[in-house]
C-alpha cells in the first residue's frame, strides 16, 4: 500500500512533469515567433511526451486508489537569446526531474513500497535518455556556434523529430 507521504511525492512529480510540458511548449512559441519551426516542432513534441509522463502517474495513483491532487503552475519563462540558451535551460531541467525522479526512487525504496519502486523504474531509464538527448543538441549547438548555415541544418533536422 501506498503511504500518503508517497501519494503526495508522487502528485508533486505530476506537477513537476506537467509544468515540463508547460516550459517545453513555452520554448515552442519563442522558437515559432522566430521561425525556428524545427527548433519549435522538438520542443512540442517534447511538451507532448512531459505530459504523458504527468498522465502515467496520474492513472497510477488512480490506479493505486489514491486521489490525483493537482497544483498551481507557474509561469515560465518566456524569450530566451538563442536555440542555444533555450536548450541549455531544456538540459538543466531535465537533470532536475532527473534529481526528483531518483528522489522518489529512493523514497519507494526507504518505504519498501516495492510496487511504486518498480513502477519507478520506467522514469529512471526515461529520464537516462531525455538527458542524453538534450545534452546531444546542447554540444551540437556549442559546435555550431553562430553559423546561420549550421542552425539552418539542425532546425531543420529536430524539425523531422515524430
Amino acid at each position: 500500500m501506498i503511504s500518503e507521504k508517497m501519494t503526495k511525492a508522487l502528485n508533486n512529480q505530476i506537477k513537476e512533469e506537467l509544468f515540463s510540458s508547460y516550459l517545453y511548449l513555452s520554448m515552442a512559441a519563442s522558437f515559432e515567433a522566430q521561425n525556428w519551426q524545427g527548433f519549435a516542432n522538438w520542443m512540442k513534441k517534447q511538451s507532448f511526451e512531459e505530459y504523458g509522463h504527468a498522465m502515467k502517474i496520474f492513472d497510477y495513483l488512480n490506479g493505486v486508489g489514491k486521489k490525483v491532487v493537482l497544483e498551481q503552475l507557474d509561469k515560465p519563462k518566456s524569450d530566451w537569446n538563442s536555440p542555444l540558451e533555450a536548450f541549455e535551460d531544456a538540459l538543466k531541467h531535465e537533470i532536475h526531474i532527473t534529481n526528483k525522479i531518483n528522489e522518489l526512487a529512493k523514497l519507494a525504496e526507504d518505504e519498501k513500497d516495492f510496487a511504486t519502486a518498480n513502477f519507478l523504474q520506467w522514469f529512471v531509464t526515461e529520464q537516462i535518455e531525455e538527458v542524453a538527448s538534450a545534452t546531444a543538441i546542447v554540444e551540437k549547438l556549442k559546435f555550431i556556434g553562430d553559423q546561420k548555415s549550421g542552425l539552418l541544418f539542425l532546425d531543420n533536422e529536430l524539425g523531422k523529430r515524430q
